[in-house]
């Protein structure tokens, strides 16, 4: 168990928490969320110990380990992959170290004969005779072949090297498990891996992420940071949401007596019970469905930014249509092809690829900010694109307010205007005149969308939209996109957000493509599917 006791963190005259109390106990998975800003991972290094707290302390079981998924991708890179595992069980790694060092004595004495047995004893309870396999077959799992495991960390990709420290903090059965961002980087197969891993782990999990699918597969808990507190809730994501959100609701209807609302939060959990026990997720947990409390339903004091797509005009029925698309890297390396498809009025499609910088390529070929290697796209006359691309920090390069920034970009220019489509991404009073080249990531793609809506597109266009955002802003934008009428092409590695929006799939690869009327679930889960897909990925 891990507790927390008046803990109170301040940076000048700014309170990130305040009087914190809080236990953490064995067999849970508490998920951390909060606006940006709010302190999640600063949470995190605190319980880790990476950082001090003003006031209060962090109290771990006497001999209880725990373990931090690292965040520096550089710290292992004179070591080799499968040792970096093994390192994560830093007493496990020093009791190796040490019994090496004796072996290797060239005047070896009683004494060390006696410490070498003290450490193998050690060493056995430890189960360190089936460390190098158990470390292998984490690594495997989450995707590092085992022709990887001997390289050194440097010789590794950036989202290989994600996963490896992933595999070091799993690595031992630690007592208390931290992590920050884990499925950042991972791909569908590696994540559901971990889903079903942590599912099955029987000590305390504490993650901060803002993939909801993940959340809702792996958590117990939901732990709320708000205002500088932390308030705990039984249920994962999608539970803590809806039951604020139905609580607001209530908040506000004042004519409701008290015991009939009683009754609608009851029957929302039993719905929300009903629903959880039949997904897979909830198998090794379905007990905590029984221990959700109506006392324990509040309103959130949380913002949503509205986030409103409007089309200026209906499209016609010639949306898109791409003819024998290819496309290489400068380097002549092949992203895609022989890329065939039209689009229909309503088609909700997303991009998938193992590779991002092909995902990207498309998008920008679609933008008409890059032309094809061969092939043709052609646009139905009656369409406006609108784009939101992956990478924005072009747009971002000038020394602008955000009203004068916004102003770029629209016909009309008076300040209340713009100040409205501000405000509907919660910049307001003074924030309207923060510079636009000091913005964080999630402030710049917020900005983004205010642009997106001004143009009132009758087709999107969205690279990984939901990077940089906080779950509040990711929530919004999905439900807005469900809303959406006209067309819609995206990419993005949040299940959820796919699995509500998309109603055709279409994944482009070096070697052809697959393209498919289904959700994404369906799609995922189909035997044939996946046939064609190790097929396609396993050419040369």
């Amino acid at each position: 168990m891990i507790a927390v006791a008046n803990l109170s963190l301040k940076y000048g005259k700014r309170v990130l928490f305040e009087e914190v109390n809080v236990k953490f106990t064995p067999g849970n998975c508490y998920g951390v969320i909060g606006a940006n800003g709010a302190g999640k991972s600063t949470f995190l290094k605190i319980l880790s110990g990476d950082i001090d707290s003003s006031t209060g302390h962090v109290s771990i079981t006497p001999g209880e380990r725990i373990a931090v998924l690292r965040q520096n991708h550089y710290e292992f890179d004179e070591v080799s992959v499968l040792q970096t595992v093994i390192m994560g069980h830093q007493k496990l790694w020093g009791i190796m170290q040490e019994k090496e060092a004796l072996y290797a004595k060239l005047d070896f004495s009683d004494a060390d004969g006696e410490r070498v047995s003290e450490l193998e004893g050690q060493f056995a309870e430890m189960n360190g005779w089936n460390l190098e396999s158990d470390a292998a077959a984490l690594l495997s799992g989450l995707g590092i072949k085992e022709e990887t495991h001997a390289k050194l960390m440097q010789e590794l990709a950036g989202n290989e090297k994600v996963r490896v420290l992933l595999a070091q903090a799993l690595f031992g059965n630690p007592d208390v498990l931290l992590l920050d961002e884990p499925t950042n980087d991972l791909d569908m197969e590696t994540i559901t891996w971990l889903e079903d891993f942590l599912a099955d782990f029987q000590n305390t999990v504490i993650v901060v992420s803002h993939d909801r699918h993940f959340l809702d597969g792996v958590c117990t808990h939901i732990a709320d940071i708000d205002f500088g507190k932390l308030n705990l809730y039984t249920g994962n994501y999608t539970y803590w949401y809806e039951s604020s959100q139905l609580a607001l609701r209530q908040r506000s209807d004042q004519n409701k007596k008290t015991e009939d609302k009683r009754k609608e939060l009851q029957e929302f959990i039993e719905r929300f019970s009903a629903n959880a026990s039949k997904s897979k997720q909830a198998t090794s947990r379905k007990k905590l469905l029984e221990k959700l409390n109506v006392d324990e339903i509040k309103p959130s004091t949380r913002k949503y930014p509205a986030i409103i797509f409007k089309q200026e005009r209906e499209a016609g029925d010639q949306i898109l249509t791409v003819e024998n698309l290819n496309h290489y890297t400068e380097e002549g390396n092949k992203l895609f092809s022989d890329l065939n498809f039209s689009l229909s009025k309503g088609d909700k499609v997303a991009i998938l690829s193992k590779d991002s910088v092909a995902s990207t390529a498309f998008f920008e070929l679609l933008a008409g900010n890059a032309k094809p290697s061969s092939g043709e796209i052609k646009w139905g006359i009656t369409i406006t694109p609108s784009y939101l691309p992956g990478h924005n920090h072009e747009f971002f390069k000038v020394d602008l307010n955000l009203i004068d920034w916004l102003r770029q970009y629209s016909e009309e220019k008076d300040e209340t205007y713009i100040r409205g489509f501000l405000g509907k991404m919660l910049f307001s009073g003074e924030e309207t005149f923060k510079k636009c080249n000091v913005l964080s990531g999630g402030e710049k793609v917020r900005c983004m969308l205010s642009r997106m809506m001004m143009m009132n597109g009758n087709v999107l266009l969205l690279d990984e939209p939901t990077n940089h955002l906080d779950l509040e802003s990711i929530t919004a934008f999905n439900n807005s996109l469900k809303d959406f009428k006209g067309t819609l092409l995206f990419t993005s590695h949040d299940h959820e957000f796919v699995q509500t929006v998309a109603n055709r799939i279409i994944e482009i690869t070096p070697h052809g493509f697959i393209d498919k009327s289904m959700s994404y679930d369906e799609y995922i889960t189909d035997e044939r599917v996946k046939q064609q897909r190790e097929a396609l990925y396993a050419k040369k």
